[in-house]
């Protein structure tokens, strides 16, 4: 697995989305945005975190950040389930394993003593310049969007403090 790496540009990608629009990255120039990679919808652990994105879709929204879940599951399986829960973000269908090759999220998994290739659930934050920012890749599916949200205010915070002293000059 060859995964995306702080400071890399976001791929370029278009894909189509859960009520069958192309989704195209170029569409998010100039803006943040969270893309989080997911194994199956439907799923318990999937439906967690995507419910709880969609929990806290408004503070995510005031933070300016733009939303993109991806699976590998079809244009019909992904609108099934974003109808079912009134996910206000669209779901990316990546049937032929386009996104989650570019973004480095496929690769070998393990469950229950069986290896199998499959989808790492991880999210990536990207900047207005579609810049990576932030990786997370021990997502916490019930926790998810505090995970977003509170590492977004310490890197906040961080910067903040650079800035400080270097307009202070103690550099």
């Amino acid at each position: 697995m060859n995964t995306l790496k702080i400071g890399d540009k976001i791929p370029a990608f278009e894909c189509l989305d859960n009520t069958g629009n192309i989704i195209k990255s170029d569409n998010f120039k100039g803006k943040k945005l969270i893309v989080f990679f997911y194994p199956r919808a439907n799923t318990p652990g999937c439906t967690a975190e995507a419910c709880n994105i969609s929990d806290n879709y408004s503070k995510l929204d005031k933070m300016g950040y733009n939303i993109l879940g991806v699976s590998c599951d079809k244009v019909e399986t992904q609108n099934k389930f974003s109808n079912k829960f009134g996910f206000q973000y669209p779901l990316l269908a990546d049937t032929e394993k386009k996104l989650v090759k570019l973004f480095g999220v496929w690769g070998p998994k393990k469950f229950r003593g069986k290896e199998y290739e499959g989808i790492h659930r991880m999210t990536f934050i990207f900047d207005e310049d579609l810049v990576l920012t932030r990786l997370i890749d021990k997502v916490k599916t019930k926790e998810h969007a505090d995970q977003i949200i509170n590492g977004w205010n310490f890197f906040n915070c961080i910067r903040k403090a650079f800035s400080f002293l270097l307009d202070q000059k103690h550099f």
